[in-house]
């Protein structure tokens, strides 16, 4: 593989598929907890460590990570995603009405959302990304069809996603108000902000990086070309980072956690091919971190407790979810 860049600075086509293949084989993680599973990572979430997890709670503290699920969300219509679409089935006016007469007493509201489930703030699922025709634990793509996941669901990680959460805020350790876009994060700028914070990552965690891009896009009072545009992420030379830290999951404030344009013109996305199909690393994106950010740094603790769970959603391969930060 490439040598390492200088950190902060993106060299477009500094790797290749050939160096994507080889790290995702040298980190796979298929059969690591036999040849059934279907959770990947989320193995290292354990009982012991969600009570460890809950002692980091003093303030009682909740702050809520996920952007609104609504009409003005980030999404522009490319790779097929649209905003949620929010709708009214029974309504206060239809009961003032007279509509709702048949109920005698007692009268209510209904509704119903339509959105696609990686729409906003949400996990990927093990089954959501295919490489050489397969997915995690060495299954194949067609257990993905129009019937959803036959296997590698996101259902089965439904109890699963509490712990230790991380937060490691690089714009703050850079000492600017974001990253750029395009500007990739690689091994030696997490190590830093790990010093800095003066925090340690443990097997088990799931680590939230704050790129600042979201603070970005609310300076500018427009999402602009946020889903899949120009975006500072985590380079490929840091995927052994996150392997070898034996995380439960990860998750960025950004569309798809990578840096883009990715370092990889012949491979799109490459750190889900590493990540998510062969580690088996649950992958989190558009996590709105400010408000986390902001008060880890105004108390100098940047660790907490942390549930975001997925909806069962069977067959899902992937998953909204509304992020819990517990201090």
């Amino acid at each position: 593989m490439s040598d390492q860049h200088n950190s902060g600075q993106h060299n477009r086509g500094a790797y290749t598929h050939a160096d994507v293949h080889a790290l995702a084989k040298r980190l796979s993680n298929w059969g690591r907890w036999g040849a059934d599973d279907e959770i990947g990572t989320l193995n290292h979430v354990t009982r012991e460590r969600v009570v460890q997890a809950a002692g980091l709670v003093r303030s009682g503290e909740i702050i809520s990570l996920a952007l609104p699920f609504d009409a003005n969300g980030p999404q522009n219509g490319s790779f097929g995603r649209n905003n949620p679409v929010h709708y009214m089935t029974a309504t206060g006016t239809d009961a003032v009405g007279g509509a709702q007469n048949h109920m005698r007493v007692s009268r209510h509201a209904d509704d119903g959302i339509v959105m696609p489930l990686s729409c906003g703030t949400q996990w990927d699922g093990l089954s959501h990304i295919f490489y050489e025709g397969r997915m995690y634990n060495d299954r194949p793509a067609e257990l993905v069809s129009a019937g959803g996941a036959a296997r590698n669901g996101i259902e089965h990680t439904r109890d699963r996603i509490v712990g230790r959460g991380v937060l490691l805020d690089l714009p703050r350790y850079h000492g600017r108000p974001w990253l750029e876009p395009g500007e990739a994060i690689h091994p030696a700028d997490l190590d830093g902000c790990v010093q800095a914070q003066g925090v340690q990552i443990r097997e088990g965690d799931f680590v939230l990086i704050r790129t600042g891009q979201l603070a970005q896009v609310r300076d500018r009072g427009s999402w602009g070309d946020y889903a899949g545009g120009p975006a500072p992420g985590l380079s490929l030379d840091s995927a052994e980072w996150f392997a070898e830290a034996d995380l439960a999951g990860y998750a960025t404030d950004t569309w798809g956690t990578e840096v883009i344009p990715n370092e990889t013109p012949d491979v799109f996305q490459p750190m889900h091919i590493v990540l998510l199909v062969h580690v088996g690393l649950l992958i989190g994106e558009m996590f709105d971190l400010e408000e986390l950010a902001r008060a880890c740094a105004a108390d100098g603790r940047y660790e907490f407790l942390f549930a975001a769970p997925t909806l069962p959603i069977t067959g899902a391969v992937a998953s909204p979810t509304n992020p819990l930060a517990i201090r």
